[in-house]
């Protein structure tokens, strides 16, 4: 399957695929607003046996067959990194 992926502007490591080349009208209104503007990134031939860094790529297929698009969220190295960053005190990050 031909598809599209679109970087977040407002979310760091956050893309969007499509079934179709900028047919946003597919993603619900609130998720629209939550990624806010996105950036072309990337066409690619998908299958199922393609491997991806981050994804399933069985999974990101169905998500486009059935819905026209899948979210791909930041890894959870990441997220954790992020979470750990906040929840520290500046004393903790000069330790």
């Amino acid at each position: 399957m031909h598809c599209f992926v679109y970087s977040s502007q407002r979310k760091p490591d956050t893309y969007l695929w499509l079934a179709a080349r900028d047919e946003f009208g597919v993603i619900p209104e609130s998720l629209s607003m939550l990624l806010g503007d996105l950036r072309y990134v990337l066409e690619v031939q998908l299958d199922e046996v393609r491997r991806l860094p981050h994804e399933d790529s069985r999974v990101v297929l169905e998500h486009l067959r059935t819905q026209g698009w899948h979210l791909q969220l930041p890894p959870q190295e990441t997220l954790a990194v992020a979470n750990q960053l906040q929840r520290s005190t500046p004393d903790d990050r000069d330790a």
